[in-house]
């Protein structure tokens, strides 16, 4: 019985398109290359499902690899998200800290403003992964250690701006947690309206922080009657 080799080569003995493509299919990546895949495959499903919606399974069958190589690359999943986890914080935090340039306070806090809700346009998946806290004991990467860290950063600011007003520049952490904080959770709600436009929703933050801060009393006081 004759056989058919259409499939795997030509009349002159060359091989098929198809069996070139197979071929290609299965030259192998380099460690670094399927780091790299796997990270892309797990920081999707991660954005789309949650640390618990997702699973080892998934994360091979998408790379086309077995379990046995994620755990070889990351231990498991909570290494994966760990990772994944890491290189977002340190992506919005270079974002934040490097958009901070200006001299004049209110322009810093725009500029604070625009890197949050750049990244969270830029980096959708990122952000909608670094909201939800982290379930994997070992890691740090919570959204609370984020704005925390940015917090940081906004701190030293509020204290020389504090200092030159008369205040006491040791309340600068706590305004500086509650302005970040301001601004990340109307980006929580923004990543899913994306109503009004990202210069506006930057413009009325600006808004409420600068003139609220420009109305500071030096020693505000409580008006009801619990003091305590």
């Amino acid at each position: 019985m004759a056989i058919d080799n259409s499939s795997t080569s030509d009349s002159k003995g060359k091989p098929s398109p198809a069996a070139a493509t197979r071929r290609a299919r299965r030259v192998r990546m380099t460690g670094a290359e399927r780091r790299q895949q796997l990270l892309d495959i797990g920081r999707t499903l991660f954005a789309e499902r949650g640390y618990e919606g997702t699973s080892v399974e998934e994360i091979a069958a998408k790379a086309g690899v077995s379990k046995p190589v994620v755990y070889e690359h990351f231990g498991g999943k909570e290494g994966l998200y760990a990772v994944v986890v890491d290189r977002e914080m340190r992506q919005l935090l270079d974002m934040v800290t490097g958009a901070l340039t200006a001299g004049h306070p209110r322009e810093l806090l725009e500029q604070a403003a625009f890197a949050l809700l750049d990244y969270i346009e830029t980096y959708t998946d990122g952000f909608r992964i670094l909201v939800r806290d982290s379930p994997v004991a070992q890691s740090t990467g919570t959204f609370a250690s984020l704005i925390s860290d940015i917090a940081t950063q906004v701190e030293d600011i509020l204290g020389l701006e504090f200092k030159a007003r008369g205040f006491d520049p040791k309340l600068a952490p706590l305004y500086a947690q509650a302005l970040v904080g301001m601004v990340a959770l109307t980006g929580q709600w923004w990543v899913d309206t994306r109503k009004p436009k990202k210069a506006e929703v930057a413009a009325h933050l600006v808004n409420l922080a600068w003139h609220g801060l420009g109305n500071l009393e030096a020693k505000p006081r409580l008006i009801g009657h619990r003091k305590n």
